[in-house]
This record gives structure tokens, C-alpha cells and sequence, in this order.
């Protein structure tokens, strides 16, 4: 089920030179003379809002190219230093620790990075946490009650959970979950896991899909992170909401947060404006309105800036105790999923 404000998501699986094809967008605005390229791998819809903001504070154009965030990771490592991008922004982590450790990211501004816990930005300051979300199960209130809902992500791989489960393992939000299994875990049980998730479940292309299906009763559960739930409802309203979200307990690995995060390129042809850019994300200003989009439905990682009411503060989640660094760059998360026979 498509959503007007989803855009055109590439696949996990999508080409380079697919990415290559794809046209730069320039947001509309006045001739500079100075800007910066962003590859966008954050909500197309927000970011556009943001761009022109920026535009208008700063006097800096802002173009945009949008795309899967994994393709586009991976597109900056196939282009090394000749890469056009001074800015790289990314729903999840993992795809900065890929460019931070492939050593093609440059410092961010200590001040900027300041304004972030330090746990949600990178451990070396390669780059700066934006926004975070959680991974949750959606379930559709008709079919199942919360109390019959499983204590643990490692639950769905049982037996009795077999057609009652949607996942969209080539989404590349997916990939983050498999890390944090592999980190807690260890190869051989996150192998089992992902093969008995596969026996129980029903594939979709991508998280809009599962918290679609899910809603309509097409399956019983989904896990999808926390805001393709808020939107569909956001869109739908509360006669047509039939599903509801569970959080996961206990540290558990199926309620991980992950961040999303900026970086700046080292081969960035302006430097100076790609900091600004950094700086405005996580400021106070462009902090609230991706937290008062209706689109975005993330958790600001700025001091003060509350979500979206139609969250769970974020105070009261409960993910698992995983570092930055421990949850890595999902390189080892692609081949088990390839193992299993999800990819």
C-alpha cells in the first residue's frame, strides 16, 4: 500500500547504476553562489522542507539525491573521492560506520556534535545522530490481544507464530534488526532465527507493506519500525486503524533503537557550507519541525525538542544494550540474511 508522502524508496537491492541514472533534484530557490550536494536517504518529503529552510537561513542551495540508504552508502565507496556529495544523511547507522570505517568522512564540528548525547553520534565524531526510532511489532487488534502478543523478538521463529508473521527482510530497515541479533547472539543463533522467521512468516517488499497488511488482517503481526505505523494511522485515522503497536520489553533485541545521522564527506567540495548543514539538523529549529512534520514521526535527538505525542516517550523504551559500534556496519547482516534464504 503506497502512501503519498512514502516517495520512490530504491530497494535494499538496488543497482549503483540505478543510482547512477537517477536525476539530482534542486530544491526550488534563488541563485546562490554557493552549495552543497546532499545524498538523502532520509524521508524525501521532510528533507525537502528542511533544505529550503536551510536555504533561506543560511543563503546556501541545498541539492538533493534520494535514495535507498545501503545503495547509497554503497555508491559513495564505489565513487571514493571523486564522490559529488558534501553531505550524507541516513536513516541508519550502520551505513555511517561503513563510510567511517572505509575512512571517507570528515570531523564534524564539536560544537554540532555537542548537541547530541554523545551515545547517539559516532564514537569517534565522524558523524552526528539526527533522529532515532524504534523497532516494534505491529498487530492487528481484531485477530490478536497485547497479552497474546510474544515476550521476545526470538519468539516469532517458534512454531506456533507460523503465518502470523510479515517482514520485509530486502528493506533496508531490516538489516539494523539482524545486527542486533548477530551482536547478541552470535552467528549460529541468528542463522536459526532468521530461518525459522522465514518458515513463519509472509514477505513484503518493504515496512509500508507489512503495517499495510497487517492493519487490513492480511497477517496477524509485522515488524516495522515504530513510524510507518504512526503514519498509516496519521493517513487512515482512528475508524480505519485496526492494528495497534507492541513494544518489546526486557532489553530485548526486537525493541533496538537506532539513529539516524549526518555526516560530511572529506572530499566535500564545500566544507564549510556541509558543516552548517550538520549544525542546522540538529538545532533546535529544524529539530522541531521534524518533529512536528506528521510525516517523519521519529524521536528528536536535540535536548529539549519533545516527538510527535502519538509516541511513546522516549524515555520509556527499552531497547537492548548495544553500543553504536557493537551493532557495526551490517556488512556481516546482508550475507545471513543471504544465508537464510531471505535475500
Amino acid at each position: 500500500m503506497a502512501h503519498s508522502w512514502f516517495g520512490t524508496r530504491l530497494r535494499l537491492l538496488s543497482s549503483a547504476a540505478a543510482l547512477t541514472l537517477a536525476a539530482f533534484a534542486t530544491v526550488p530557490s534563488t541563485a546562490h553562489a554557493e552549495s552543497i550536494t546532499l545524498y538523502n536517504a532520509q524521508h524525501e518529503q521532510v528533507v525537502n522542507v528542511l533544505a529550503k529552510d536551510f536555504e533561506k537561513q543560511s543563503g546556501i542551495s541545498v541539492k538533493i539525491r534520494n535514495g535507498e540508504g545501503p545503495a547509497m552508502a554503497a555508491q559513495i565507496v564505489a565513487e571514493g573521492a571523486a564522490t559529488p556529495a558534501d553531505v550524507y544523511f541516513t536513516e541508519n547507522s550502520p551505513e555511517l560506520m561503513l563510510l567511517e570505517e572505509k575512512g571517507l568522512l570528515n570531523k564534524v564540528d564539536s560544537a554540532t556534535l555537542a548537541t547530541v548525547p554523545a551515545r547517539f553520534n559516532s564514537p569517534t565524531g565522524a558523524w552526528v545522530g539526527v533522529t532515532a526510532r524504534e523497532s516494534v511489532l505491529a498487530y492487528n487488534t481484531a485477530k490478536l490481544q497485547a497479552s497474546q502478543l510474544p515476550q521476545s523478538l526470538f519468539d516469532l521463529a517458534k512454531p506456533e507464530w507460523k503465518g502470523k508473521v510479515g517482514i520485509a527482510p530486502s528493506d533496508s530497515d531490516f538489516l539494523p534488526l539482524v545486527s542486533a541479533v548477530l551482536a547478541l547472539k552470535g552467528e549460529a543463533q541468528t542463522v536459526a532465527w532468521l530461518k525459522g522467521l522465514k518458515a513463519n512468516s509472509q514477505i513484503f517488499d518493504d515496512d509500508e507493506g507489512v503495517v499495510a497488511a497487517v492493519n487490513r488482517g492480511g497477517v496477524a503481526t509485522g515488524l516495522i519500525n515504530n513510524y510507518y505505523w504512526a503514519r498509516l494511522h496519521a493517513e487512515i485515522g482512528d475508524a480505519k486503524t485496526r492494528s495497534a503497536i507492541y513494544h518489546f520489553g526486557n532489553n530485548d533485541a526486537g525493541a533496538l533503537v537506532n539513529v539516524s545521522g549526518a555526516a560530511v564527506l572529506k572530499s566535500a567540495h564545500n566544507a564549510d557550507g556541509a558543516q552548517k548543514f550538520l549544525a542546522y539538523l540538529v538545532s533546535d529549529r529544524a529539530q522541531k519541525l521534524m518533529a512536528n512534520s506528521h510525516v517523519m514521526f521519529e524521536y528528536p535527538l536535540h535536548a529539549g525538542v519533545a516527538p510527535d505525542p502519538i509516541l511513546k516517550p522516549f524515555g520509556e523504551l527499552n531497547p537492548p544494550a548495544l553500543t553504536i559500534q557493537q551493532l557495526g556496519d551490517d556488512s556481516q547482516a546482508g550475507k545471513l540474511l543471504r544465508q537464510a534464504g531471505l535475500l
